[in-house]
């Protein structure tokens, strides 16, 4: 049998603690524990060069159920698709209209954080919405 291991989702970004706190709102997250050692990650960016302050942020499930995230900064900017992308599930069980209704409702929620609505993906059943976040990565409301 495999053995099940925890992982975490890293996203490259130029502005980590922001894009960290925009998915807090979003998933319902909290900023998570900073590096082993340190009481906050401001203590922690001040023993770093000034160069590599603000560098990292991350952000976790409080019930721990879910995946960790991490967000690291780099020089460039996004230039394609993502390739993986998270579904933040808000219509699990649900179909038809009343699916569609919850996916529009969390969409209403996310604009003002900064979210950008993409486009509808309409199927009988199985609706999703194509959004972006403050630094235009791809995600699915399902």
């Amino acid at each position: 049998m495999a053995t099940i291991r925890q992982f975490q989702v890293t996203f490259d970004c130029a502005e980590p603690e922001r894009l960290a706190r925009f998915w807090c709102e979003v998933l319902g997250y909290e900023v998570a524990k900073p590096p082993y050692g340190f009481a906050t990650w401001d203590a922690f960016d001040a023993t770093r060069p000034a160069e590599e302050r603000g560098s990292w942020f991350a952000c976790a499930d409080p019930t721990g159920a879910g995946p960790r995230l991490f967000f690291q900064r780099v020089p460039e900017g996004k230039t394609a698709k993502n390739r993986v992308h998270l579904d933040v599930r808000v219509g699990t069980g649900l179909h038809g209209e009343e699916r569609l209704a919850a996916l529009e409702a969390e969409c209403a929620r996310l604009l003002p954080l900064g979210a950008v609505r993409e486009r509808l993906l309409l199927d009988e059943n199985d609706s999703c919405i194509v959004m972006r976040d403050i630094e235009d990565n791809e995600f699915c409301l399902d």
